[in-house]
């Protein structure tokens, strides 16, 4: 979905004709196990690609059972009652298929290893071809904005400067980090005209474009259907000087579609959280998804706002595993904020570990249709803002404009993270994700509608210098496992008095105690009683200090 409840505006330009529809008879079926796999976590290579194994043994994650391969005898089975294959989720450990004949759901269910079979689609063929042409909701024009500001730098940004400026990103530019060794996933609804446009000329003679999978038309075109993805990409990789500068326009990009264009139902949550995995699988660093679920087709399916809890939709669950894997998941907050029934960010938005975009004009201004939080359990959403009214994009017919749009403040960002990790290669995801919310001008005071603000990327890398100066000091304790998914453990590795405090992402001071290594039980229970978050952790002995970075997921 490309939060197209809000703001419609029909792209006449775009009359494009619908083919491949998806069938009605969707549906997503429920293994039980992965027992008799051919893989093993101990193997690795033989379902993982080498970037992805460095990818987690930099971030020291393990690799565990859900990295593992779905059973391919389960899922042999499942074709064998006649049902068509769609896509499988490892991390789910389900799959994906359509049928006509109810004959083979029974036989389905009646699989030994099947524990549910869950209907995706159920609406008539009639009311899902009624569309014949593609809506969006990101308003795409040719005039110019007004707070545009002239280039001074040594890369001439033409109409993009300000959406970079507005972030100090163009110093890490000069200092040459561009995005060069860093892959980038998009996933999207599609991507036309990105194998012909001019903005993407040194992507694709450079062999930056590494790959493409289509996970709505089995094998089919990405290169067709929506022009989304294509703006999408343009505001990280497009690399016309004078034109437009995209944020990492030297990164190499894996595109991946997952969004059926005409129609919304929930099986596009599977296919996200399939192309997030296949994304993991072949290594990217980045996720960028211009995408979020609340309202669909069928409004029984709707997301309600007790869903926006970072637990409960499907392709919320997928973003926070992906970003589990050391991945950091860059998405749009959504573009519902004056909405008054559904103001909220939607899904995979809400997620824990999701870097969550609004969106604001030139001038630092929210967008009206920017999406607000908090969530449902009462985080702050979203994580900070970048430019989404009046982004410069790559438009149609090697063209250039104008979008508005939280599509379009998250690949800025995206692209901007990515240079941000490029210079600073040996921190993780969430390092990252936190450093540039500490970065943002309202960190002082964030709020449900700016989040943490505007980052400034030079000083999120000044904040990233500091937390590895942090882990070169003398280790006094070890706190482990650290991100904390539920339980961690707390040890102090001399036998003598300390003090320990623990302060919060605005460096207050909210736990202090003082003795021996028994105080080892009280922190790891203060730890483990920590909401979702950024901490330091300060331990002292005598003029010996050692601080530690904890993430709570």
């Amino acid at each position: 979905m490309k939060f197209r409840n809000l703001l419609i505006i029909a792209l006449s330009v775009l009359a494009l004709p619908i083919f491949g529809q998806i069938a009605p008879e969707t549906y997503y079926i429920q293994f039980s196990d992965k027992a008799g796999s051919v893989y093993s976590i101990d193997n690795p290579e033989a379902f993982l690609s080498q970037r992805a194994i460095d990818r987690r043994e930099r971030q020291y994650i393990p690799i565990i059972e859900n990295d593992i391969p779905v059973n391919q005898n389960y899922i042999d089975g499942v074709d064998a009652t006649g049902a068509t294959l769609l896509f499988a989720t490892k991390w789910l450990n389900g799959l994906t298929i359509t049928t006509n004949d109810p004959a083979v759901l029974g036989a389905i269910q009646a699989l030994p290893y099947v524990v549910e079979i869950r209907g995706l689609v159920d609406e008539p063929m009639e009311q899902i071809i009624k569309e014949k042409i593609f809506f969006t909701n990101e308003i795409v024009t040719n005039q110019k904005p007004s707070n545009s500001i002239k280039n001074t730098n040594d890369f001439n940004y033409g109409n993009a400067y300000t959406q970079i400026n507005q972030l100090n990103g163009i110093p890490l530019h000069d200092q040459g980090y561009r995005g060069q060794g860093m892959v980038i996933g998009i996933l999207d609804g599609g991507f036309q005209e990105t194998d012909t446009h001019v903005a993407f000329d040194s992507l694709r003679n450079n062999g930056q474009i590494l790959g493409t999978k289509d996970f709505v038309h089995p094998g089919g075109n990405v290169y067709t259907e929506s022009y989304h993805g294509t703006m999408v990409l343009s505001t990280i990789g497009s690399n016309v000087p004078g034109q437009m500068i995209g944020t990492a326009p030297k990164a190499s990009f894996w595109l991946l579609r997952s969004e059926y264009v005409s129609t919304e139902n929930v099986v596009e949550e599977y296919n996200w959280v399939s192309a997030a995995e296949f994304a993991d699988s072949v290594g990217v660093d980045v996720i960028n998804s211009s995408l979020g679920y609340i309202d669909f087709d069928m409004p029984e399916w709707d997301h309600t706002y007790s869903h926006m809890d970072g637990n409960t939709a499907i392709c919320t669950i997928g973003a926070d595993l992906a970003a589990s894997k050391g991945i950091l998941v860059v998405n749009s907050a959504g573009n519902s904020g004056d909405n008054w029934d559904f103001p909220y960010v939607g899904s995979p938005a809400d997620g824990n570990e999701v870097f969550s975009i609004g969106a604001v004009d030139g001038n630092g201004s929210r967008a009206s249709f920017s999406s607000i939080g908090p969530t449902y359990d009462g985080r702050i959403k979203p994580d900070v803002m970048a430019m989404g009214s009046g982004t410069a994009v790559a438009s149609y017919s090697n063209s250039f404009s104008y979008g508005s749009g939280t599509s379009f403040s998250s690949p800025v960002t995206a692209g901007m993270s990515t240079c941000l990790w490029q210079a600073n290669p040996a921190v993780t995801n969430l390092d990252i994700k936190y450093a540039i919310m500490l970065s943002g001008n309202r960190m002082n005071n964030p709020d449900n509608n700016y989040g943490y603000g505007i980052p400034d990327f030079q000083l999120a890398r000044a904040v990233l210098t500091t937390l590895s100066e942090m882990r070169s000091s003398e280790k006094l304790a070890v706190v482990m496992p650290n991100p904390i998914v539920n339980s961690t453990n707390f040890d102090l590795l001399k036998d003598t008095n300390y003090t320990v405090r623990i302060f919060d992402a605005l460096g207050k001071s909210f736990y202090e105690i003082s003795g021996d290594k028994r105080i080892e039980n009280n922190v790891e229970d203060v730890l483990n009683r920590l909401k979702s978050g950024f901490y330091i952790l300060n331990i002292v002995v005598g003029e010996q200090s050692q601080s530690i970075k904890v993430i709570k997921l």
